[in-house]
């Protein structure tokens, strides 16, 4: 996210068609690229906020991963706002999602 992006949804400004089709199309295209079906994609999402939450309590409301393109080249990107540091780790098996 950017300091515009992060200005904008902070004042509460929508994006412009044109930029949100632009969004839209390199989504699906890191999605072809990547080779993952939705249902992968949403298991790894799963997994990666289970194993965040066990160091630290996230906002799982604002948070966010998601695949993007930029120059050919695909990544994985978790976006996840922090609340606060967790004093130890919990236990996988009782870390929430």
């Amino acid at each position: 996210m950017t300091l515009r992006d992060f200005i904008d949804k902070l004042l509460g400004r929508q994006a412009a068609s044109a930029k949100t089709a632009r969004q839209r199309l390199q989504l699906v295209l890191a999605h072809d690229r990547s080779d993952l079906n939705p249902e992968l994609l949403e298991q790894m999402r799963r997994e990666i906020l289970e194993v965040v939450s066990r160091y630290v309590e996230i906002d799982l409301e604002e948070g966010d991963v998601s695949l993007e393109t930029e120059d050919r080249v695909t990544a994985l990107v978790a976006n996840l706002p922090i609340k606060r540091a967790r004093p130890t780790p919990l236990p996988a098996s009782v870390a929430p999602a």
